[in-house]
């Protein structure tokens, strides 16, 4: 049994593997073909190869063929007893040594209402813009809803400004902002970070202070859309519209009453479902 686990921490001791391992980790439950992979990290197709074997022998990550495209995701349950077993064999559960547990902190967050809600892309012009507008409406009170880039633009996209106006949402106040201002001290603490595009998601960022909920929704970004201004407009209301489809969901779950690992579970089954047409 400890030399599954030696193998497993073996494989993981390579500054690439652990690269590897950790962007999976942040793009779960989304499941990536090696050619995306190797491009994110900057690797060789050949090199990246004999990485994804090494993971996947040691039992950290999951392939799946998709017509012709071999897929790859962290294989959560494997991975969850190596940390299982890093934290209560190896360390015996010494508090020197063990961080706080997950369902601790979650019972300390449930102390403080509303929750903080904060919606990651890259230029915070579009998508996050979306998810910030949506859960400040739809939240009731809830929710305290944020927005930010981890590469800003200087102003918002006109066609997302028209959608949200369309919409009945108030835009005078939104505005970009760089993802660094939301770790600064001062800044509020989160209870919940979404990633809404995949290059915010696979770039290797510190952790959230606070350790809250994250998942990756990621959506197809609508700045990239070509066309004529009709198909440009459908592809801003269709990442809209997904968005909206999923924030209504997150709203309804009853947070209260959920442990941290059934929260994490159903926001992640959110980023699967099918979105609206």
């Amino acid at each position: 049994m400890e030399s599954k686990y030696l193998d497993q921490l073996a494989a993981l001791a390579h500054p690439q593997r652990l690269a590897l391992f950790r962007l999976l980790v942040r793009r779960y439950p989304d499941e990536l073909s090696a050619g995306e992979i190797a491009e994110t990290l900057g690797t060789r197709l050949s090199t990246l190869s004999t990485y994804l074997n090494s993971l996947r022998q040691a039992g950290l990550i999951l392939q799946a063929r998709e017509g012709r495209s071999l897929l790859y995701r962290v294989d959560m349950g494997r991975s969850g007893a190596l940390m299982s077993y890093l934290f209560e064999d190896c360390c015996r559960g010494r508090p020197e040594l063990c961080p706080t547990p997950f369902a601790e902190r979650r019972d300390e967050a449930r102390l403080s209402r509303p929750f903080n809600v904060l919606f990651v892309c890259t230029g915070n012009s579009a998508r996050s813009i979306f998810g910030e507008a949506l859960l400040r409406d739809i939240g009731g009170g809830r929710f305290r809803a944020y927005s930010a880039g981890t590469a800003p633009s200087s102003s918002l996209n006109p066609f997302a400004l028209r959608v949200l106006e369309a919409n009945g949402h108030e835009t005078s106040t939104l505005r970009a902002k760089d993802v660094t201002e939301f770790r600064e001290g001062t800044a509020p603490r989160m209870d919940f970070v979404f990633t809404v595009c995949d290059r915010a998601a696979n770039e290797d960022c510190p952790a959230w202070p606070g350790q809250p909920v994250t998942a990756h929704w990621g959506l197809p970004d609508p700045v990239k859309a070509t066309g004529t201004e009709a198909e440009k407009r459908l592809a801003f209301h269709g990442a809209y519209s997904a968005l909206r489809q999923r924030i209504e969901l997150f709203t309804a779950l009853n947070i209260d009453t959920l442990d941290r690992m059934a929260l994490q579970a159903a926001v992640d089954d959110l980023a699967v479902r099918k979105d609206p047409a």
